[in-house]
């Protein structure tokens, strides 16, 4: 084999792989055509103002594959100190559906906090429901996100439907 065909096909396998992989962590998230998470709500404002503010992109991170706006540089380096703490469960998808193994979107408007973890749901109807057995749905909805978390809506269907 000669050297270039070698460089050639490692290059494209590696050019594969670094897009099967960002493909991957796609899914996982919540986010609009431009990767944008929780319709550019900050995140952080559940926690520390106790209601959902809207972030701007003068103040953004990435994380896991979506970008997050913040309504100001403090809340932006909370998350940047510590994502996972301040992002919303499941992926920023509704919690509720994912108790059905489903990937609804999310109303920002549609949220909880419960121990120190931010869920989001599909609508306030839905939310409605979600507060009847929190910690039954919670529960539920751990258990699902393991096996639904890397797929894509599409492929949740032919498994789960």
């Amino acid at each position: 084999m000669k050297l270039s065909t070698l460089i050639k096909s490692t290059f494209a396998t590696s050019v594969l792989l670094v897009s099967s992989l960002s493909f991957a962590s796609n899914i996982e998230v919540n986010a609009n055509g431009n990767d944008l998470a929780i319709k550019g709500y900050d995140t952080v404002s559940y926690f520390t103002k106790g209601s959902p503010t809207k972030g701007s992109n003068k103040f953004s991170s990435a994380y896991n594959g979506a970008i997050y706006h913040f309504s100001s540089a403090d809340n932006r380096d909370l998350f940047k100190a510590d994502p996972s703490k301040y992002a919303p469960q499941y992926g920023g998808f509704c919690a509720f559906g994912v108790t059905m193994n489903k990937k609804f979107d999310t109303d920002p408007m549609a949220w909880h906090i419960r121990e120190g973890q931010l869920f989001l749901n599909l609508n306030k109807d839905v939310q409605k429901k979600w507060v009847t057995d929190i910690p039954g749905y919670i529960k539920t909805a751990q258990t699902n996100w393991i096996d639904i978390k890397g797929l894509t809506k599409e492929q949740i269907e032919k498994v789960y439907d």
